[in-house]
Order: structure tokens, then sequence, then C-alpha cells
């Protein structure tokens, strides 16, 4: 069975995160990414490693399915065997600092002069305006798109969040993007250019909070938790901000992640007056109703958390799942890569690495019925040179040399 993305060539520039987010997904749906990385390898390759000398897991769990090629593209014979890759790509992908490739000449009416039919994506911290020449990071994305400002308890300073929506939240606006762009082609003939600033990405994944922003005009937000509101969005905690009231109630024993995250339907009530052995509420007007909950949901929450809290977190998903509450538990980075199920549906997946050995990775979130996913492990730095070079440019083995000879490859 063939991959969604078969024949699809992807030239890949990129470092670090944003960018390898987004071409591992290509790869993944079966796009032949080429990894062009310059002679020292990606930064990533040595980054946060925790065994010396071996790609660190920072490169290996957002480099899968790739090949790698070294090149240097400042070197004059690097210019010309990057066009040459240019000419036989269908997608290029680069994260570099802005203007980084217009610097080298690869500007994009260059690239698509030499290939009308590229689509080239770039990914950068920040529009067009007084923040493009700003140095972005995740956290710095997550600052500017709206995230930290809201994220927090009402006393508390802004925090990040632990899930990489700077990084690899705009990779896979990039992946929708370059999608979009190869569809397009079908219809034209002809290549486009994709962008997509990490800040704007993460301003997309906040939605909720500008929405709610606009709806302070008229008046405090009911469904918060805060006493006070000022003319923004107050940080909520774990409130979900949402039509339905959740919160995370603490579970036993007690530990840092023994929390289950529960949602009040209106129909959920009754059974849970039940469960918490306050089975008069259910008919108590002062609590019968949403509208009648709504300026106490941090004693209902409370109330809830008096039984939780005496019960491991599990059980009290069983029991909770048993009258269909919306609820979840808070699990844990170990709870999850050793999680059953999602081993089982290959969300989290075994990889063999030649020289670092076997490690845990994440796998495709997309599942495609005729495109099942297999992960094979990153490529080591510059393992598909004579692949790329020899069998495809049809360069000899004494250019190969010479080409390392003289820091080109």
């Amino acid at each position: 069975m063939g991959k969604a993305l078969d024949g699809v060539r992807v030239l890949d520039m990129t470092h670090v995160q944003s960018g390898p987010s987004a071409t591992q997904i290509l790869a993944w749906m079966g796009a032949d990414v080429v990894k062009v990385e310059a002679t020292s390898g990606d930064i990533t390759r040595r980054q946060l490693r925790d065994r010396p000398d071996v790609d660190s897991l920072y490169f290996t769990m957002l480099n899968s399915n790739k090949r790698s090629i070294t090149l240097n593209t400042k070197k004059p014979r690097g210019k010309e065997i990057f066009l040459d890759l240019v000419r036989r790509s269908d997608v290029l992908v680069e994260n570099f600092a802005p203007g980084a490739l217009d610097r080298m000449g690869f500007t994009w009416e260059a690239l698509s002069e030499a290939n009308p039919r590229l689509v080239y994506a770039s990914i950068k911290g920040f529009g067009p305006g007084a923040y493009a020449d700003f140095k972005a990071y995740e956290v710095i994305a997550q600052a500017m798109g709206g995230s930290m400002s809201t994220t927090g308890f009402e006393e508390g300073p802004p925090l990040a969040t632990g899930a990489q929506i700077g990084d690899s939240g705009t990779g896979m606006h990039t992946v929708a993007g370059i999608l979009a762009a190869l569809f397009q082609r079908t219809h034209t003939g002809r290549g486009q250019r994709v962008q997509v600033a990490m800040q704007d990405a993460v301003l997309n994944l906040c939605r909720v909070k500008l929405r709610d922003q606009q709806r302070l005009v008229h008046g405090p937000l009911a469904e918060y938790p805060n006493d006070d509101f000022g003319d923004e969005v107050p940080r909520s905690g774990n409130a979900s901000g949402g039509g339905q009231p959740g919160w995370a109630v603490r579970t036993a024993p007690g530990g840092p992640n023994d929390y289950v995250y529960v949602i009040v339907q209106p129909a959920g009530w009754e059974p849970i007056t039940r469960l918490i052995d306050r089975p008069e509420l259910a008919e108590d007007p002062e609590w019968s109703t949403p509208e009648a909950r709504l300026d106490k949901l941090d004693k209902m929450f409370s109330l809830i958390e008096e039984w939780t809290v005496q019960i491991p977190k599990w059980d009290v998903l069983a029991a909770l799942n048993a009258h269909n509450i919306p609820c979840g538990p808070i699990m844990s980075t170990r709870e999850i890569i050793d999680d059953p199920t999602l081993r089982a549906n290959g969300v989290i997946t075994t990889v063999d690495h030649p020289e670092r050995g076997p490690y845990s990775t994440v796998s495709s979130p997309i599942r495609l019925s005729d495109s099942p996913v297999d992960v094979v492990r990153s490529p080591l730095l510059g393992e598909h040179n004579a692949d790329v070079y020899r069998g495809e440019l049809g360069l000899s083995d004494e250019d190969l040399a010479e080409l390392a000879s003289n820091g080109v490859i």
C-alpha cells in the first residue's frame, strides 16, 4: 500500500524544533524528506544529550523517517549543488533567521525561477512589521501570542505551557499550508510561498481568549472563577473557560500528579451529588441548576474534592465514567510513556537506533486509513550523501572525495 505523499520530495533546511516537527509529519505521510545539514549538523544533535557522542533525543524524536545529507551552501560549489537539489524537489522548508537564505542568494524569486513548481515554506518568529527581527523561542512565542498572560492562577505570575505550542504548534500550521499549496499546484502547475509566524500560530491557538476579551465589554465572565475583572482576560487557573465548568481536583495519595480533571455538565450534577454523598444538593434550589451553581464554583469543586481526595485517581476516573461524567486523570510523563493503551495504538512507540539503541518516541497523531505510519529512526549525519549526490545527482566517487576535501560536504 502506498503512502499519501509518495513521490513528493521535500528539501528540509530546518533545525531545532518548529521546522523539523513540520517536515517529520510530511515524512510520516510518505514524502521523501532530505534533511540538508551543515557539515557540523543540526545543533540539536548535540543539545540536551543524555549520552555522550550520540545524537540526542531532542534530535532523534524530531527527525525520524528522513534522510540526511551535509552541504555547505556558503561555498560556490555548495550553492550550485543546492540549486540542483531545488530543481528536483517539490517543497523546500526553512526556519533560519529572517533574511538568512536571501543573503545567500536564495530568495523566493531566485528559487521560483529555478523551479516554478516549488512550494517554499518559511517559519519565522514573527510576521512583517515591528517584531520582524525579534529573536523567537518557544516561550517568547507563547508570551507574545496570548498564551502566557492567560495561563496560571489569578494571583500568580504568567506561566508557560508544557505543550510546545510555539514550536511544534507552528510546525503543524506549516504542514497545513504546504499541503494546501501542493493541492493548489495540481490545478495551477505553479508552486507558491508559504509563510507561518510562531506568534501568529500561538495566537490562533488562543482565539478563545480573544473571544473572552471582547465579551468583557459587556461585564464579568460568569464562567470564570475570578472575583475581580479588569479590562483584560485574567488568569483563571484550571477553569475550563468554556460553557461547562471544570477543575482539577486532588486524589489519593496526594502526589504531584494525583489529580483528576472533572467537568460538571447539567446532566452530571445529580449523579455527582450521589457519588459525593450529598444527594440533597440535586434538589436544593441553591445548587440544582447550572445558574445557581455559577457563583459558587469554587465551593462546588471543593465538595467534589472532599470525595476524590480519599480515592486513587484511576478509581475516581472509573466512578465518574460509570455515570458518563466527563473527566480525565492528570497523566505524568512517566505514566504516558508506559501507558499500555498509547503503546497498543502506536502513539508511543519504540525505535532502535544504531548508536544509542532503543528509545521511545511519539508517532504521528494523524491517522490515514490507506497510509499507515511506520516510524523509522532518525538519520545519522550525512548518512545519505552517497545516495543523493552519487545516486541521484550523478556525481562520481572522485567528485564526492573532492567535495569532502574542500569542505563542501
